[in-house]
């Protein structure tokens, strides 16, 4: 059984005690999420479809918190001495997929 589940603005296909990174979520580690936003329940032989949403949760607990790899921003323009080097690191969230009620 897997779902796709709209999290923090992107679309991700879960599965019960799968552990994925997501945009930065409020809450301390530990703690227990709802996501009710679901697109699409596939149970085996019957697939459900939203039209947008289903009527079904998706209930994961907060593992961690984390930054990702460093990512180097570098602005030019030729011939007139403009160069601009900035880095940046997304904060990430690590949940872990606790149950698809639908």
């Amino acid at each position: 059984m897997y779902a796709i589940v709209n999290i923090a603005g992107q679309q991700f296909k879960v599965q019960e005690g799968q552990e994925i990174f997501v945009h930065h979520l409020g809450g301390e580690a530990g703690s227990k999420v709802q996501f009710d936003e679901v697109l699409l329940v596939d149970r085996g032989e019957k697939v459900e479809v939203g039209a947008p949403f289903l009527n079904a949760k998706v209930e994961a607990t907060v593992i961690d918190h984390a930054k990702g790899d460093k990512v180097i921003v570098f602005k030019k323009k030729r011939r007139k001495g403009y160069r601009v080097k900035n880095g940046h690191r997304q904060q990430f969230t690590k949940i872990k997929i606790n149950s698809i009620n639908a």
